[in-house]
């Protein structure tokens, strides 16, 4: 992917609320063109959770600063990868990842490269005593 795109992810209180939204965690964004109301439909998915929310796709909901999924959804392919930037009381903000870049990562199997799992947990470290959770997800 060329440039750096965010996009709010919507619906979530119809799915599981905030709690899948950790900031770090990493998602699936997943196109749905069979999808009866949008044929430019994006969901966002998590492996256990299943569907968590979809890219907006409004300009009620797409918030400033963010793409709506009809603007994302020519720049990828079936799938791509996003990293929760922000949570807020009803939608998340997203940042877009490139779906080879995080892939490459995994698939590598080389312990000397950070999965992105572990990217993520050495920058939610803290000084509190507040033990981290493991993120649910993909490694990416």
């Amino acid at each position: 992917m060329d440039n750096s795109y965010f996009v709010t992810i919507t619906g979530i209180n119809h799915y599981y609320g905030k709690k899948p939204f950790e900031i770090g965690r990493v998602i699936k964004l997943i196109k749905e063109p069979d999808n009866e109301y949008d044929s430019e439909a994006i969901f966002a998915f998590l492996p256990f959770i299943d569907k968590i929310g979809y890219v907006a796709n409004s300009t009620y909901t797409v918030y400033d600063g963010t793409i709506s999924a009809g603007r994302l959804y020519d720049k990828i392919e079936n799938y791509t990868y996003g990293k929760v930037m922000f949570v807020t009381r009803s939608s998340a903000i997203v940042l877009v990842l490139d779906k080879d870049d995080v892939e490459e990562i995994e698939d590598t199997g080389d312990e000397s490269l950070p999965a992105p799992s572990k990217v993520i947990d050495a920058e939610n470290k803290s000084t509190s005593t507040k033990k981290l959770k493991k993120p649910i997800g993909f490694k990416g």
